[in-house]
């Protein structure tokens, strides 16, 4: 399943129609943009959790309070698939998935700096530092250092930028991001992790691009590809990479 291109605006009213990746009785998959935060926070913004919870009670004529539970998360600037569980059966067993790994996530990344090598895989310990709200790289005996582990590989280049397809092994905090500035490609756009400039509308260009998983009730296997925001750079790698 494939989603269509989507802007960088922030929706004001409502969930948009092309952006819902994948939906049945049990989950719902939803292409984030990048302004978008997935659940509630200390912003006080709208959360895209709130507007799948009133797309539903609309589209289902639901009387009494919607349940959704978030899975999991991507960070404000990045967009990309995000699923969301539409039962807790459904939520549990998801739940479980994510612990056990089961669910494979595949990033996109564009990058100003070509990799050390077009293909590795990279194995830190980052460190989070909750009041910077970001993780670092550190020594394997760093007291709460996780270990972190991802590859990638560069899959399509223009004249002024990479686009790396990434590979999640684990699920830390900021990881991708921490790991690619690590070896000299930090994300166009993202200043917290030494970007030189920012991106217009706050976004940086990581997004995560397919989900893998069996569907926690079915069992059916369930793969969900979602478009990049539609902007020049990506745009361009839309158009000119050889990959999904």
């Amino acid at each position: 399943m494939k989603g269509k291109n989507i802007n960088t605006q922030y929706p004001t009213g409502k969930l948009k129609v092309e952006n819902i990746l994948f939906e049945d009785n049990h989950i719902i998959v939803i292409n984030k943009l990048p302004s978008q935060i997935v659940q509630g926070d200390k912003t006080g913004d709208k959360p895209l959790s709130d507007l799948v919870k009133e797309y539903i009670k609309v589209k289902y004529s639901k009387s009494g309070d919607v349940f959704l539970g978030v899975v999991h998360r991507l960070d404000r600037p990045v967009s990309g698939a995000v699923v969301f569980a539409r039962t807790s059966k459904s939520l549990t067993r998801l739940n479980a998935l994510i612990k056990n790994r089961e669910i494979k996530k595949t990033y996109w990344a564009v990058v100003k700096n070509k990799p050390p090598k077009e293909s590795d895989t990279l194995i830190h310990f980052l460190r989070r530092d909750e009041a910077r709200n970001k993780s670092f790289i550190a020594g394997a005996n760093t007291k709460n250092a996780q270990q972190a582990s991802l590859s990638y590989s560069l899959v399509a280049s223009s004249d002024n930028y990479y686009l790396l397809q990434i590979d999640l092994q684990t699920g830390r905090h900021h990881q991708i991001r921490a790991q690619l500035a690590g070896i000299g490609c930090p994300i166009k756009g993202d200043l917290k992790y030494g970007y030189p400039r920012s991106n217009p509308d706050g976004s940086i260009h990581l997004h995560a691009r397919k989900l893998n998983f069996t569907h926690p009730v079915t069992l059916n296997p369930v793969s969900v590809i979602a478009d990049p925001p539609n902007d020049p750079v990506w745009n361009f790698f839309i158009g000119n990479s050889h990959t999904y």
